[in-house]
């Protein structure tokens, strides 16, 4: 008990720091934009978060700096850094991608997932590839760098992720913040399916390259729950 943990998160991943710091008796400090939406903000202050706000203009990257500027200014902290943690994609090397490959057993034929910190992406694309190299591995991100996909990254205009390799992408796609929305809205009320925007870019993507196929078997990720972008 009594550590500090550091790290910038708009996303899942300071959900689950503020959980386990919880019970673990560790103290958080995120750093996060001040626009991250409410119900973010409600969840992370539940579990006791200390939330250190950045510019609603720089979004994730200025979160980042300001991360890095504390890390600095306290070396006794933890930072997680999870944008250049190499445990963030191997937690998906080691999980995500061999529950994929046992799910379908062995028969999935494309993986699409959203970037942002790009760790699902890169441990998933990993361990697929060496079970399969002929699995195709798309990448999903906004198609400008002003957008409205909370948590996602415009990679040629952002700060790009440490852990992220383009070359594991055969194929790269963007999505537009409205119909990712559109998305969001009819997931919602024509399949029961309550999830965020990084989800519908993700099925969006999807759906297209569905579009093009005769046979396959295509795996969307979907990091969380819609019940988080209500407001």
């Amino acid at each position: 008990t009594g550590m500090t943990i550091l790290d910038a998160s708009s996303g899942n991943t300071g959900i689950a720091y503020a959980m386990f710091a919880a019970q673990r008796g560790y103290t958080l400090k995120l750093c996060l934009p001040k626009n991250a939406n409410q119900e973010r903000k409600d969840l992370l202050q539940a579990f006791g978060a200390d939330l250190i706000y950045t510019s609603p203009l720089e979004g994730s990257d200025g979160a980042i700096q300001k991360a890095r500027l504390l890390a600095a200014e306290n070396p006794d902290w933890f930072y997680c850094d999870q944008y250049s943690n190499d445990a963030n994609w191997r937690a998906h090397y080691f999980g995500t991608g061999p529950e994929i490959w046992s799910q379908t057993n062995g028969s999935v034929t494309h993986l699409v997932s959203s970037l942002g910190t790009s760790g699902t992406f890169m441990g998933c694309s990993r361990f697929l590839k060496e079970k399969n190299p002929n699995i195709q591995c798309i990448s999903v991100e906004p198609d400008t760098p002003f957008h409205g996909l909370e948590g996602m990254k415009h990679m040629e205009s952002a700060m790009v992720p440490k852990i992220y390799d383009p070359s594991l992408a055969d194929q790269r796609m963007e999505v537009e913040t409205e119909e990712v929305y559109r998305w969001v809205q009819r997931l919602a009320k024509t399949e029961g399916l309550l999830v965020g925007p990084s989800c519908a870019a993700a099925f969006y993507a999807a759906i297209n390259v569905a579009k093009k196929l005769q046979h396959g078997n295509i795996v969307a990720i979907f990091p969380d729950s819609g019940e988080r972008y209500l407001s």
